[in-house]
């Protein structure tokens, strides 16, 4: 006779509510009624500045939803930023030139390039990635301040601003459908199809990834491939959004970014992660900056209060893996 011995009260109350899994959720319902009581006669509840938040946030947005493949796997990418503003030169400069489908070939193109280099120099040479795309981001940044000799390039073409920042679709911003699109494609991926499940089986244990037959290599250069093309989309939606491209697009990104994934769950060494959790991270993000910004705090006092952020954030998943 087998004997099912029942799980203590205390380790069942743990598995029913695990306070980490909701932390982010939390996180936000809290820091939105802090913003709403302490700035709300500065007009933070205001309809369109709460719309401005969702509109800043949306190249941040499809950022991190690759990022979160990017960390499952146990990689980092850190050359996103200067993808950023590399594919929006680009595509700026290909829309003025060649007109609008040369335009979106072009920003999407400088994407695949870079993350393909990279994924070839991690998973081939067997690099480190941290390595690996910190010396890309040097190289793009480079790039990205040659390729015009530092001068800003203009977005004359109404489709191509409409299609990627200024446009709207039955009255809903463009910006919002490209994260909508996103967020809900990446979470069906990440979750309910096979590509996910080799994702969080890599960056779980890449060993046992690779004798139960999965391609560990093909996933990482996916995963890479896939986070310089969303960086580029980005770059492609500032350009819409200000109706032009500079060098300095997406310089403050990268640590905006990975503050927003790893506040929404995902682990930096790979996995676990949630694509809805990086969503409402870079809510978090937004709603602090505009926040900040509506408290007359400078660039610099921005930049101290996300770097706490992400210390705060490292140090939750740190202990989390301890506990694991």
């Amino acid at each position: 006779m087998t004997t099912t011995v029942a799980p203590s009260r205390p380790a069942a109350l743990r598995h029913r509510f695990d306070l980490d899994h909701y932390f982010v959720y939390v996180g936000f319902v809290l820091i939105f009624v802090v913003m709403a009581a302490l700035l709300g006669n500065q007009g933070f509840l205001q309809p369109q500045n709460l719309l401005n938040i969702l509109l800043q946030t949306a190249p941040v947005t499809l950022m991190a939803v690759a990022t979160v493949f990017v960390l499952s796997t146990g990689e980092i990418d850190l050359s996103i930023g200067a993808v950023v503003a590399l594919a929006a030169l680009v595509s700026a400069v290909a829309v003025a030139n060649f007109g609008l489908v040369a335009g979106i070939v072009g920003g999407l193109l400088t994407g695949v390039v870079v993350g393909l280099v990279n994924g070839v120099l991690i998973t081939v040479l067997r690099l480190p990635s941290f390595l690996v795309t910190l010396g890309m981001l040097g190289l793009v940044t480079g790039l990205s301040q040659r390729v015009t000799n530092l001068q800003a390039v203009p977005s004359l073409d109404e489709y191509y601003n409409g299609l990627f920042g200024t446009g709207s679709l039955a009255g809903i911003s463009s910006l919002i459908w490209w994260s909508a699109l996103f967020v809900v494609g990446g979470h069906f991926l990440y979750r309910h199809t096979r590509i996910g499940a080799h994702v969080l089986a890599t960056g779980d244990n890449e060993r046992a990834a690779r004798v139960s037959g999965i391609k560990v290599d093909r996933i990482k250069i996916g995963v890479l491939v896939a986070s310089a093309v969303a960086a580029a989309l980005a770059g492609m939606l500032y350009t819409g959004r200000l109706q032009g491209a500079t060098y300095t697009l997406g310089a403050a990104d990268l640590l905006t970014v990975i503050a927003a994934v790893v506040i929404g769950g995902t682990r930096l060494f790979g996995g676990k992660g949630s694509v809805i959790g990086a969503l409402v991270g870079s809510l978090i993000l937004g709603m602090l900056n505009n926040g900040l910004i509506l408290a007359g705090l400078t660039d610099s006092e921005q930049q101290i209060a996300r770097g706490l952020i992400i210390l705060i954030a490292v140090a939750l998943t740190l202990r989390e893996k301890k506990q694991s």
